[in-house]
């Protein structure tokens, strides 16, 4: 009897040691290489389970049973990060929720710098990777999303805030346009929309005038001057004559403006009256804010240097003699890089 004791205890003490080097190369053994890398979507608010199973399915851990009761005895089960993640292979259960834990997932960092256009924005967007810049065109012009928005029948153009954005590699058009519609929308706070009616202005105004402004200026601290023109023009009923405006095609910008200018256009500012149908460009907070708050000036023209700054005139006569200026200007700094 005691021998069957001993044997009966021996037996079960190799069934636990068993179980136990079992659980420990379930847990603790790496996984093979993947060639190519294994992806694992987590979105937010998914549970422990969900997250396991994918991650099971994929290959990233060996058990997803195994993988949950150790998040859960570690008391990580409820820190997941949503995201992206790739897994190469060669790391085990522990290391597998490290990743997810400290959020180390994949992202496509792009950005989208002040006063591009949507045609431009989708060309930048195609270069990192993300997305067909004709599919976003098409989208951000006429998808369902910007009707949605009620930004019909002109699309996104002036709503696409810039800024630089993380995106996973697996985010499609309407990801994206969700995610700079919704950053524009945040800076449009109650103070700037009560600044919008005071100001009699509606918001897709604001945004036009605000995109000439971002395209106009080169110096930052120009931008409310070049506003007061814009204003000041409006007031008087004189055409805008913004070479910008003539430059712009949905399509691409018209280069260069000296031709742009003769050709029709509804965004022509030169042979339009008043404001161009919509925004020209995306502009950042600076160009809305100087939209917003205009210097208080009497200009009515300005031409630019070769540094990118401005000579601003009060009439036609002063604005001659400004272009003048510039062109000797530019006629001698052009000289001595010669010489």
């Amino acid at each position: 009897m005691a021998r069957g004791v001993r044997i009966g205890v021996a037996m079960f003490a190799v069934a636990v040691l068993g179980a136990a080097l079992a659980a420990y190369w379930t847990l603790f053994a790496p996984t093979r290489e993947f060639q190519p890398p294994r992806s694992v979507r987590i979105e937010p608010g998914d549970s422990m389970a969900v997250a396991a199973r994918r991650l099971a399915d994929a290959g990233a851990v060996r058990n997803r049973w195994a993988f949950i009761v150790y998040a859960e005895l570690t008391g990580r089960a409820n820190r997941l990060q949503p995201g992206f993640y790739e897994f190469h292979g060669r790391e085990n259960a522990p290391q597998v929720l490290d990743h997810l834990v400290n959020g180390d997932f994949v992202v496509i960092t792009v950005a989208i710098p002040e006063g591009l256009t949507v045609h431009q924005m989708g060309e930048r967007l195609e270069a990192a990777g993300l997305v067909c810049a004709a599919q976003f065109d098409a989208k951000a012009r006429r998808g369902a999303l910007v009707k949605a928005a009620g930004l019909a029948p002109l699309g996104a153009e002036g709503y696409l805030f810039p800024a630089t954005y993380k995106f996973p590699p697996d985010a499609g058009v309407n990801d994206i346009l969700e995610a700079m519609l919704a950053r524009f929308f945040a800076n449009l706070t109650p103070p700037i929309e009560r600044r919008v009616f005071a100001m009699g202005l509606t918001v897709p105004e604001l945004v036009t005038i605000a995109s000439m402004v971002e395209k106009e200026a080169k110096a930052p601290g120009e931008r409310p001057l070049i506003a007061s023109v814009f204003y000041n023009r409006l007031r008087l009923g004189m055409p805008l004559q913004s070479d910008p405006t003539a430059q712009y095609s949905p399509q691409g910008e018209i280069a260069p403006a000296l031709l742009a200018v003769h050709r029709a256009s509804p965004f022509n500012t030169y042979s339009i009256s008043g404001l161009p149908p919509g925004p020209i460009a995306n502009p950042g907070l600076s160009s809305i804010e100087a939209a917003l708050y205009p210097a208080h000036t009497d200009y009515l023209y300005f031409v630019a240097r070769d540094d990118g700054t401005h000579i601003f005139s009060r009439s036609f006569a002063e604005h001659q003699r400004a272009i003048a200026e510039v062109k000797r200007s530019n006629a001698s700094s052009n000289r001595g890089r010669g010489g």
